[in-house]
C-alpha cells in the first residue's frame, strides 16, 4: 500500500488513540513518543493533536515528505 493513502480513513490530524489504533501498540507508549518528541505532536489546550505528516515522518524515517502543490 502506497503511504499517501495509508492512513486515508482517518482525519488529517490525528488524537493519541488514533495513532494507537495505527500503531497497534498501548496507551502510555504513544503517549511517551509524544511526550518525548519521538512523535512530533501539537500540544492544543492540554491536548494532543497529531497532523498526518508527522506520524508518517515517524513510521517511514527514511523518506522526506513535502507538501504537495495543488
Amino acid at each position: 500500500m502506497e503511504y499517501t493513502q495509508m492512513l486515508s480513513e482517518y482525519n488529517d490530524i490525528l488524537l493519541p488513540e488514533d495513532v494507537q489504533k495505527i500503531l497497534q501498540t498501548g496507551r502510555n507508549t504513544v503517549y511517551n513518543y509524544l511526550k518525548k518528541g519521538t512523535i512530533r505532536s501539537l500540544k492544543i489546550g492540554g491536548a494532543y493533536k497529531i497532523p498526518k505528516l508527522y506520524l508518517l515522518e515517524f513510521i517511514y524515517p527514511d523518506i522526506e515528505f513535502t507538501k504537495e502543490a495543488g
